[in-house]
């Protein structure tokens, strides 16, 4: 039998306990799901409707008049994740028997291919970095750590020394949702990275900022706009007309270990990915370029005079 919440109050205190701690969601997905319940609970009081005990067509009926203001693909995705989180929820807690939202389907997010770097490219990046300036072992390390390692830019600029072991090759990472995860080291990024390090003791750093790996010439740990600037930059001194950012590093991790052999699994644990299905992303770039090569070898293929 289902239980009964003590108040909506409580209830809502208890739906943020479990986002946050059951669940492990970063502070952005949790006010964003609270968001969405915002507007279920305005509609339920507009109508007259349980939220708790919402039936299949009550919900179905707030999804359409939801989404009629919608245009966003993306958008109507994320409030229909965070309505079924919700009932997800009173199923957990045994507030409800069984889950209304669970047979509600909202648009399916076109999966756009993400810009992959070349070997030839990576390579005409790093050559770019002129290492007589200031900060240009601070950059080769950051990229060379960037592409051999797959991370996100907000785990670069907030990667700490005391999370980096040298001596046993890797790194323990923070990520989304403050899941950690630990992440190899190439012997690349490790050399340029001592590098850095023997310039960094150098620098001005901050007492409050000295376990930060990257610091800017002030001392103080780099943004990510910083971290954007700095790849663009290279990239235009490096002949690159593709659409970069730092993410392009490391879908071209991935990408690069998926050709070259590794297993899917392998490359969803190194790049912090919750759901198989995210990583699975890299599969169809493999199969992009499987077709290519098809298309532009194959002499079924070749175009008459």
């Amino acid at each position: 039998m289902a239980k009964t919440p003590s108040s909506d109050k409580d209830l809502l205190r208890e739906y943020h306990t479990y986002l946050r701690l059951e669940r492990g969601y970063s502070p952005n997905t949790v006010e964003g799901y609270e968001a969405d319940l915002d507007k279920l609970r305005a509609y339920c009081e507009e109508h007259k409707l349980d939220i708790v005990h919402m039936r299949f067509e009550e919900l179905e009926a707030f999804v359409f008049e939801a989404f009629k203001d919608i245009q966003s693909e993306a958008t109507q995705a994320r409030v229909l994740a965070g309505i079924h989180s919700w009932y997800r929820f009173l199923l957990y807690k045994d507030y409800i028997d069984q889950d209304p939202s669970e047979l509600i389907e909202g648009p399916r997010k076109s999966r756009h291919l993400p810009v992959v770097l070349s070997l030839d490219e990576i390579n005409r990046i790093m050559s770019a970095i002129d290492l007589s300036s200031n900060e240009g072992h601070r950059n080769r390390a950051m990229m060379e750590i960037l592409y051999g390692s797959g991370l996100r830019v907000s785990e670069l600029v907030t990667l700490r020394l005391s999370r980096i072991y040298l001596n046993e090759h890797y790194m323990m990472i923070e990520g989304k949702g403050s899941k950690q995860r630990l992440v190899p080291l190439s012997p690349v990024a490790e050399e340029w990275f001592g590098y850095w390090l023997q310039e960094r003791s150098t620098w001005p750093v901050k007492s409050e900022y000295r376990d930060y790996a990257f610091v800017n010439r002030y001392g103080r740990p780099l943004t990510r706009a910083m971290v954007f600037t700095i790849v663009r930059r290279l990239c235009s001194e490096a002949g690159i007309t593709k659409t970069v950012s730092p993410h392009t590093l490391r879908h071209s991790f991935a990408t690069h270990l998926l050709q070259n052999g590794a297993d899917l699994r392998i490359i969803q644990q190194l790049l912090g990915h919750e759901d198989l299905s995210t990583t699975e992303i890299y599969t169809h770039l493999e199969i992009a370029d499987l077709r290519k090569a098809v298309l532009e070898c194959h002499p079924a293929n070749r175009v008459e005079s």
